[in-house]
């Protein structure tokens, strides 16, 4: 586990779980500036001193449940490549996976959003290369293979193709996750759009089919 310390790796998982779900919440409520360690301390149940043990810094800590989500990427590409089908079948499935997940770990996406807001912009950098470069190379392999099975246009640029599918899953955890996003979806789409997943699921595979194909 990066940027904890080897202290931190011997404690106890259902413990260690308890400090990294604390910060998470904290974190995702108050932002990194704001957020308080001694809070995180506290309410995890340890002393300041012992969580300095177990994270040298705060902006360790803060790395480290950020460097989280890109095992969960890792995971969720891994079952998503275990699957029989197409392109557009695991593209599906992908979509699936996002709005549940999103909803069941709002806080998780709200850390990503503090990490794009200007003030954080150094632990922007830390991080950018960690987890996008996960989602960047993983997507562009899909869209390779389905370029070399007939299944998308041969002229696509992959790589571009990647970012802007990137960007429509992104946009998608940001509405199923934060309130703001949430009321900008219904704008654009419906007032009950939440209720219907398989429209958000059908439609934008519709839109990725005119895209590609």
């Amino acid at each position: 586990m990066k940027y904890c310390t080897p202290l931190f790796e011997r404690l106890k998982p259902e413990k260690q779980e308890r400090i990294l779900t604390t910060a998470v919440s904290e974190f995702s409520k108050l932002g990194y500036r704001t957020a308080n360690i001694n809070v995180i301390a506290e309410k995890s149940g340890i002393s300041v001193g012992s969580l300095y043990k177990y994270f040298e810094t705060k902006e360790n800590l803060f790395l480290c449940v950020c460097s989280l989500s890109a095992d969960d990427l890792k995971s969720v590409f891994k079952f998503v490549d275990s699957l029989e089908g197409d392109f557009f079948s695991k593209i599906e499935k992908l979509l699936r996976l996002i709005l549940d997940y999103s909803r069941k770990n709002p806080d998780t996406i709200h850390l990503y959003q503090e990490v794009t807001t200007q003030g954080n912009r150094d632990l922007a950098g830390k991080l950018s290369y960690e987890v996008e470069s996960i989602s960047a190379e993983y997507y562009a392999k899909l869209l390779t293979a389905a370029k070399e099975n007939g299944e998308i246009d041969p002229d696509i640029d992959e790589r571009m193709a990647a970012f802007c599918l990137d960007n429509i899953f992104m946009s998608l955890q940001f509405s199923y996750a934060a309130e703001f996003y949430q009321e900008r979806m219904k704008i654009y789409v419906a007032d009950n759009i939440f209720e219907n997943d398989e429209r958000v699921i059908s439609e934008s595979i519709k839109f990725l089919k005119k895209a590609l194909i």
